[in-house]
Formats: C-alpha cells, structure tokens, sequence
C-alpha cells in the first residue's frame, strides 16, 4: 500500500465515523449536495447513468432523462453518506433507520435465498435484518459480496457487515459452502441483477434488452430446496428513511429452465425499478457484456 492509499484510507475512514454520529437530519441534505455535485461534474458514471436510462426508459424526452438522472444521482448520494451510520452505527440506529415488512415467517430456519435488487437503501435492509435477528436468537444472515479492489476497504467491509452476526461470502466462493448456508436455515442474500461476465450466465431480457444475468439463483434454489422471496429497500413514503419488503415466495421457482428463472426474475425486478426508477442503482454498467457480435452500449 502506497502512502497516498493510507491517507486516503485514513481519511475517507474519518469521514465514515464523522457522519455515522451526525444527526440523521444533517447527513441527509449532505448526501443530496454530494450526489447533485457528481450529477455535474463531467465523469465516466455520469455517462453510464443517461445511457441506462435511455435504454430502458425510450420514450422519455432528453429533458425528462436528465431530471431523472439528477434524481437518481441526489438518492446515491444520500445512500453513501447514509452507509456510514449503516455499516458503523449502532443497532438502535439501523432499527430507526429501516423498517422490515415481511410476508414470511422470519426466523423459522426454512430455507431461503432473499433477492436483493440493487435499490440505493440495499446496505439498510440486509443490515436492519441482521440487527433483527441478532435481537431474537435467529441465525444471522449471510449476504453474497463482490470482492473489491481496495483491499483495506475490503476486510473493513466484512467486519462491518458481520458485526451483528452476518456473513459476508465471496460471490466466488464453492457451491457447496452456499448450500450447507442455506440448509442449516441461514437465509441468504443475493443481488443477481449486476453483469458479471459470461461466466455461469445467459443472455435473457431486462427492459427488453438482451442482457448477461446469472443462473445461480435458481441451481441454488434447485440444490438446497431453498425459497426464493424478493427483498427490496426503499424509501418510505415521507423519505425519512426506508422500508425493507420481504415477498411471499415465487411461485413456480424454480422450474428445469435456469434460462427460464433467470428470465423471470429480470421480469420481477424490472416490475420494482418502474415502481421507483430514481431508486435504481444506475451507475452500474447492467449491459456491459454483449452477445456475440453486437456493439458496446456504452
């Protein structure tokens, strides 16, 4: 680690525990400054969030693109300030923060996989649940994560997310270990609806376009016996904080198609982003990867 990385760490850490112990209603309007900042400055994600949502909203005029993308750019921002109070504050105050809804019986130990979309208040619902079932004796939880390039910010993420009882497993991890998880009744979180190459994954539709999503969910869901219920993270309705809905399981899920499932959840999650499309996580290149032959979108 080069000495810029260490004071860089060292300082983007002490913001993090500023903002945890800041009254909520502060840090809120600081996130919303941040995000209509970036929405401004020229960068590469800006670019990525208009041309995702020119795919899969078309017949909304460039002005209409524009004040959603500003939308969407204002709610990141209040998200990523909001994780510090999520990954470093105390139980009391994700309780506060997150209210869980849940269609399901919670802590029966049946087996389940909880999908995850990539809404901006997804940290808050698998934190919240945590939180939840640290209080009441339940098994803790154990989320899928991608490894990230900062290693320090790396190991400090999986102690945050672990510290009511989670676990935090590499997306790379043996399926094996993913179904014992599964049948000891820890329920486990998965966001499929990120591109993460061809690898296990086929091209079905999301808004109507073509797009790389894993199979995972349903040989999982094959191999363990497991549920598969939507869980979803958004803001309530005075935006003071956010909602975690736990769905009564997908019926039908899954089939002898993983083609078939992966295709269905991209219809279920696709059904939730036109519900709250500012609430989508759109700086994410969701049609990175292209069929054979076809063109970057990006």
């Amino acid at each position: 680690m080069t000495w810029f990385q260490t004071i860089f760490n060292f300082l983007a850490l002490s913001l993090l525990r500023l903002f945890a112990f800041l009254p909520y209603a502060i840090i809120v309007p600081i996130g919303y400054g941040l995000g209509w900042l970036a929405a401004h400055i020229p960068n590469e994600r800006a670019h990525v969030v208009k041309t995702n949502l020119r795919l899969c909203f078309p017949s909304l005029s460039a002005s209409e693109i524009d004040a959603l993308a500003l939308e969407h750019w204002k709610l990141f921002g209040r998200s990523v300030i909001e994780r510090s109070r999520i990954w470093l504050g105390t139980g009391a105050q994700i309780q506060a923060m997150v209210e869980i809804e849940s269609a399901i019986p919670l802590g029966d130990r049946k087996p389940r996989l909880l999908i995850n979309p990539h809404f901006v208040g997804l940290e808050g619902g698998f934190m919240a649940l945590s939180v939840m079932a640290k209080e009441r004796g339940w098994m803790g939880g154990a989320g899928l994560y991608q490894k990230m390039k900062n290693p320090f910010f790396n190991q400090k993420m999986i102690e945050w997310r672990n510290r009511f009882g989670g676990k935090s497993i590499e997306r790379q991890s043996r399926l094996r270990d993913l179904i014992r998880e599964i049948q000891t009744g820890n329920f486990i979180f998965i966001a499929p609806d990120i591109d993460l190459g061809p690898r296990d994954s086929v091209f079905v539709p999301f808004f109507g376009i073509q797009t790389s999503t894993i199979t995972s969910v349903s040989r999982l869901a094959q191999l363990s016996g497991a549920e598969v219920c939507l869980m979803t993270t958004t803001l309530n309705a005075n935006r003071s904080g956010y909602v975690c809905r736990i769905s009564a399981p997908l019926e039908n899920f899954p089939s002898d198609d993983p083609s078939n499932d992966a295709a269905h959840l991209n219809q279920c999650i696709e059904a939730l982003v036109r519900e709250r499309p500012a609430e989508y996580y759109w700086v994410h290149k969701r049609f990175k990867h292209r069929p054979p032959g076809e063109a970057s979108l990006y």
